[in-house]
């Protein structure tokens, strides 16, 4: 029996910022043999703006709305790997589109590996002058029930990140 392509849809992953949805997405794309799209940096060659400055400038709602056009965008067409911004998963309309058109993937990771990663980079606006670990702490309070609403969900420990791709591509499969 022949199977259908693999996969169908495109494969749209998200959670915290830090999990490494952008490293490990373009890892999954080529093992996969997809192509890879990181939402926020289109949003920035959309705009011409960094997400901080868009934050800055016109805040996160107008943000979030560019955002959700930009992923609307993103699924539609060639099956790709996504990466979305941490809180992209939060809009209810962006929620339900990538559960309606495309594999949602939760990468999670406990605080402290995500506070080590976080620090790595300045370009946090939901970081900007405040304590990474106390930040992500109530960030995951509210995000974490609304990220187990997608189907698959993998912890993104602090190994290779050939071991967080192969326990997507089984969970895939499976």
């Amino acid at each position: 029996m022949a199977r259908d392509p693999f996969p169908p849809r495109s494969i749209v992953l998200v959670g915290m910022m830090g999990t490494g949805k952008t490293t490990i997405g373009k890892r999954l794309a080529n093992r996969l043999n997809m192509p890879f799209v990181d939402a926020d940096a289109e949003i920035v060659l959309a705009s011409g703006l960094s997400v901080a400055e868009i934050f800055e400038r016109y805040g996160e709602g107008y943000f979030r709305d560019g955002e959700r056009r930009v992923i609307a965008r993103l699924i539609e067409g060639t099956p790709k790997v996504l990466a979305t911004g941490g809180g992209a998963f939060m809009n209810d309309a962006t929620r339900t589109l990538i559960l309606d058109r495309a594999i949602a993937i939760w990468l999670d990771a406990d605080i402290d590996t995500l506070v080590e990663r976080v620090s790595r980079r300045d370009d946090r606006p939901l970081l900007r002058d405040r304590d990474p670990h106390i930040v992500l702490s109530e960030l995951a309070a509210v995000r974490n029930p609304v990220y187990a609403l997608a189907p698959i969900h993998i912890r993104s420990a602090p190994a290779p990140h050939e071991v967080t791709v192969s326990k997507i591509v089984e969970a895939l499969n499976g």
